[in-house]
């Protein structure tokens, strides 16, 4: 069983995401995060590198991705690309996931690509207010992303915005359950996790 969570940047996709883990249990899920796949930028100078739009769906290695997730599926496992958000390029080094019962994928743009989008058994898509989204990935870029208060605003303005407007947003309209407010909707993942956890029986 394949499920994808999706919704926008700082929307709570991955705290979805690891309530289900902990909730299912690690050991019956192989997780993959679409952020691991995000092209390798080290032959550009890094003045250029942070020019690069990465909320539009060129910027991710979204054929490798879908590899991954047909191995998988298929009970094969693969090497998932490390990427370093601090230079914009992939480690030379990867992380093995092995198959499992399901399938966990999670991204802003899962659901934007149509041949990605057909992989999936569950479309699970968060939905969070866009200034609670904001104030996440500012908190999260500045501590965990070694990024500037400034340097998070100009790219949220730029990209990130007008971005999830045509192609986040847009592709809210794919997914089997829209979940509120992420991880804090207990309702909405009691639901979830029941399923899930039918289809594994």
């Amino acid at each position: 069983m394949v499920i994808g969570i999706a919704g926008g940047s700082g929307s709570g996709k991955t705290t979805v995401a690891q309530e289900i883990l902990n909730r299912v249990g690690a050991d019956r899920i192989a997780y993959l995060q679409h952020d691991s796949y995000y092209k390798d930028l080290s032959g550009l100078p890094p003045t250029l590198r942070m020019e690069v739009n990465f909320d539009h769906p060129h910027s991710l290695e979204t054929e490798l991705l879908i590899k991954h997730v047909i191995a998988l599926r298929d009970h094969q496992p693969v090497e998932v690309p490390i990427y370093d958000f601090a230079t914009h390029s992939r480690t030379t080094q990867t992380f093995s996931v092995t198959p499992r019962g399901v399938v966990l994928v999670e991204g802003i743009l899962i659901f934007a690509e149509p041949e990605l989008r057909k992989l999936f058994d569950v479309k699970i898509f968060v939905d969070t207010d866009s200034d609670v989204r904001f104030i996440r990935r500012l908190h999260r870029d500045i501590t965990e992303r070694s990024r500037t208060t400034e340097s998070v605003i100009k790219q949220y303005q730029a990209t990130v915005r007008p971005m999830h407007l045509e192609f986040v947003e847009p592709s809210k309209r794919y997914a089997d359950v829209i979940i509120p407010e992420g991880g804090h909707n207990i309702a909405a993942l009691d639901m979830v996790v029941a399923r899930i956890e039918t289809l594994l029986k």
